[in-house]
């Protein structure tokens, strides 16, 4: 073979060669470039049903926090409310506590005065009796002694009389005597 065949043989060759892997992958590109395609189409509707999936679960989420969100203010709004009535209940109730020691306060003083004038009152009465008993006693015995001094002077009144008498009968005695 001559070197000149060569050279149209050697590409000659090659161009078969690429003809039958051109052809073979040719024939089945399309079909792979398809498989391939449907491949990333597929990927792709996956991927776009997997984001569909978590923005609906994520959506689903959203709702159920925004309903438990609703459900703790609501119980939140009640527990505040029955807090707050609670705490004006129990500001009532202070109130009317210290209204009623107020009026227990005024109260207690009131009797206290009415206690110390009853006190005084008593004292008095008491001291009135007791000097109203050592009148008593005192009258007794100036009874006793101006009975005794009664008693006393009638005897003398009564010796004074018997002596007056007696003097008289002297003096008629003697009187008659100088009669006589």
């Amino acid at each position: 073979m001559k070197k000149a065949s060569l050279y149209f043989l050697i590409p000659l060759l090659g161009l078969i060669v690429f003809g039958a892997a051109y052809w073979n992958f040719s024939s089945k590109y399309d079909q792979i470039e398809a498989d391939r395609l449907a491949l990333i189409q597929k990927a792709r509707v996956a991927k776009v049903d997997e984001e569909n999936k978590s923005r609906a679960k994520a959506v689903n989420d959203a709702n159920l926090a925004g309903e438990r969100k609703k459900i703790e203010r609501a119980a939140k709004e009640a527990k505040d409310r029955h807090d707050r009535e609670e705490r004006d209940n129990a500001a009532q109730a202070r109130n009317k506590a210290l209204s009623e020691s107020d009026k227990f306060k005024k109260q207690a003083e009131r009797l206290t005065k009415e206690i110390a004038a009853a006190r005084e009152e008593i004292a008095k009465i008491e001291d009135d009796k007791r000097r109203s008993i050592d009148e008593q006693a005192f009258l007794k015995d100036f009874v006793k002694k101006v009975e005794s001094n009664a008693k006393s002077l009638t005897e003398v009144l009564e010796r004074i009389a018997a002596a007056d008498l007696a003097a008289e009968a002297a003096a008629k005695a003697a009187a008659a005597a100088v009669k006589k």
